[in-house]
């Protein structure tokens, strides 16, 4: 789903633009420090060209900050139709670790009509990058170029004219080996994000529980181990509150288990990662309003970010043992479906007063999570939903709600998201939250009133842990219609994906 992208690395020396008679080729990217200082390996590749860039700067008022660029075209003798100069400067140092990912989001938004493509990485204090600035660097040009145009027949005649089909990107690196070793990874990392997004994008009428079970199936052909376990089967297990929120719908309910075991010689608990998969959520009964209901085909991105997390971690193979769980769902007002007041009986054995019908997403975390905590004894559990409007309302669309009963692994999700960008706020729980969902009926009720929503919605998903450390990331603003950014124009962002393979990259690795 990305823009006929083609990237190889080539060696500096190798990596020149050749000049063509298309209108559409012949890009060259290259970088520039502060006061637009072009490194030694740039100038000697520029020539004489090098000082018409020197003076161009100069008029252009061109420092080399980052996120400025400087766009020339190219005179005879210059194997390019274009040169771009791409400021690498920061002023102060940056919040994230996300410098030459968002550079290489950059580059991508402009490269326009080119058909070929040179980036000469000659960085700016090059011996001082980080060792995988090159990679990230590509990671960043991939993300940007996603596009989700799967059910489009017809496209604008000036994107018919003016855009190539495919752009071949040649990244002239001075370690080529090194360049291809890390960029495995990202190759990875960024096929796990396109996943994501493309499950979120896809209509619900497309993808509904079963056809999302389906292809979460096809990890197995990377050798994760995948199990469906269909209404029947979670009959048995009793789990009532997942079985109860599908029950008004024609699409059957599925639960997913994928494992990777990527360390088998290890002997540690495997790491567990759950998420919500309401294909569509209309509200049920207690229905929503008709205003962007549509956008409910995304409440399942919390279950599209652990199948992308999976594909990540198989696809570069990383040796941890995991465990990623999807409940499947879809949430409609049938004559079938579960009332505002029904009682429903958890895998766990605690019953739940349904007060609305709305809040469905902590009912099917709820029997996902006891299961997983009680058959896999993991070493820890990482739930993420679009669980509540209430977590827009406390901190928008910047950052996810954190809420977790273990500082560590709190902590190292804050880490993870300083890392790769991915924002997160931890929130409280205690014990006067929990006392809001109380049930006057039943042990449990599945809302606690007008105030603390996010809180209280958590302090629910809590009581069926145990004592597993646990975090769950409230992404209701940062999974779906989030803000665009560098490396996402996509209405589905794939939150998540990179925050959590960070996590493990980090920690968890043997």
């Amino acid at each position: 789903m990305q823009a006929g992208l083609d990237i190889e690395f080539v060696a500096m020396g190798e990596g020149k633009a050749k000049r063509g008679k298309s209108a559409h080729a012949g890009l060259l990217v290259i970088f520039a420090g502060e006061e637009a200082g072009l490194g030694q390996a740039t100038r000697d590749m520029l020539g004489a060209f090098a000082a018409t860039v020197d003076r161009a700067a100069k008029v252009a008022k061109f420092k080399g900050a980052a996120g400025s660029s400087l766009d020339l075209i190219a005179p005879d003798g210059v194997a390019a139709d274009r040169v771009i100069a791409f400021g690498t400067h920061q002023k102060k140092k940056p919040e994230h670790e996300t410098e030459y990912l968002n550079l290489g989001g950059q580059i991508m938004a402009k490269i326009g009509g080119a058909e070929t493509v040179t980036i000469f990485c000659d960085l700016p204090g090059d011996a001082t990058h980080p060792p995988g600035a090159v990679a990230d660097l590509m990671l960043g040009l991939r993300l940007r170029a996603y596009k989700f145009e799967t059910y489009k027949t017809k496209k604008k005649p000036e994107d018919e004219d003016n855009k190539p089909k495919k752009i071949k990107v040649s990244i002239a690196v001075a370690n080529l080996a090194e360049a291809k070793r890390e960029a495995k990874a990202r190759e990875a990392l960024a096929d796990g994000v396109t996943l994501a997004r493309n499950l979120v994008n896809e209509p619900a009428n497309i993808l509904f529980p079963v056809e999302f079970a389906t292809r979460a199936k096809e990890l197995e052909k990377l050798g994760v181990e995948v199990d469906i376990l269909d209404v029947k089967a979670m009959q048995k297990l009793g789990m009532g509150a997942l079985l109860g929120v599908g029950q008004g719908s024609v699409r059957e309910s599925r639960m997913v288990v994928m494992r990777w075991n990527g360390n088998k010689a290890s002997k540690a608990k495997p790491v567990a990662f759950v998420g919500k998969g309401v294909c569509f959520d209309t509200g049920g009964i207690s229905i929503k309003p008709g205003a962007g209901m549509e956008d409910m085909k995304g409440d399942m991105a919390g279950a599209a970010c652990v199948t992308g997390l999976m594909h990540a971690l198989a696809a570069r193979k990383a040796k941890v043992n995991a465990i990623g769980a999807i409940g499947l769902v879809e949430n409609m007002p049938d004559g079938n479906a579960q009332r505002p007041g029904d009682i429903v009986k958890t895998m766990s054995g605690q019953t739940v007063e349904v007060l609305n019908t709305d809040a469905e997403g902590r009912l099917v975390l709820a029997d996902v999570l006891w299961y997983i905590q009680d058959k896999y004894k993991p070493e820890f559990m990482v739930d993420l939903a679009t669980l509540t409007g209430a977590i827009l309302v406390a901190l928008g669309k910047e950052y996810a709600g954190l809420f977790s009963n273990n500082d560590e692994l709190s902590a190292r999700l804050v880490e993870a998201g300083g890392k790769t960008g991915e924002k997160m706020w931890r929130m409280p729980l205690g014990a006067a939250y929990d006392k809001m969902i109380d049930g006057q009926f039943a042990d449990i009720k599945n809302i606690g009133g007008r105030n603390a929503g996010s809180i209280t919605a958590a302090q629910f998903l809590q009581r069926f842990v145990n004592d597993t450390p646990w975090a769950h990331l409230d992404i209701a603003g940062t999974g779906m219609a989030s803000p665009s950014s560098d490396i996402n124009q996509s209405w589905g962002s794939g939150w998540g994906v990179r925050l959590l393979d960070r996590l493990v990259a980090d920690h968890y690795e043997g």
